[in-house]
């Protein structure tokens, strides 16, 4: 029995130490916001937070996770997570929306860390995370705005 806790929940999980975090997250806890992209790390869809920094949770296996605390798309409810997702919404950012989650996880990590973040920090933060729709102006855009809202 592996005891991990995700958006302030305690879970036992019957499962092996090396499965994805991913997985246990989807399958066995059955939060589904989190999405499977690539598998490798690539593309960012699977991002969720640990101990508030973004990682992949497709690499990232259920026996490393030991003590910290997972946050997942549906566990954000602070300030910061509540104006981008607005932000994000107003903006009409998502197009097919597949990847948005991952997005959204890394933008409010950034945000959290970099109040005012440049276009550089939005680059840094940012490039991890894969859009198939190529809307990343509207991503940046988002962020921006995200961030002078905060500030306000």
């Amino acid at each position: 029995m592996i005891s991990i806790n995700i958006n302030g929940q305690n879970h036992q999980l019957d499962v092996e130490e090396d499965m994805p975090l991913l997985w246990a997250i989807r399958d066995i806890v059955g939060l589904t916001g989190t999405k499977f992209g690539c598998g490798m790390a690539l593309c960012g869809a699977c991002t969720v937070h640990l101990d508030g920094f973004p990682v992949r949770s497709c690499q990232t296996m259920v026996g490393d996770v030991g003590e910290s605390k997972i946050t997942t798309i549906e566990g954000l409810d602070d300030h910061v997570a509540e104006t981008v997702q607005t932000v994000w919404a107003e903006m009409d950012v998502p197009q097919c929306g597949y990847c948005q989650s991952g997005q959204i996880m890394s933008a409010v990590a950034l945000l959290t860390e970099t109040p005012k973040p440049s276009d550089d920090d939005i680059d840094a933060a940012m490039s991890g995370n894969l859009c198939r729709c190529a809307t990343y102006q509207r991503i940046r855009g988002a962020i921006h705005e995200s961030a002078r809202r905060l500030e306000a």
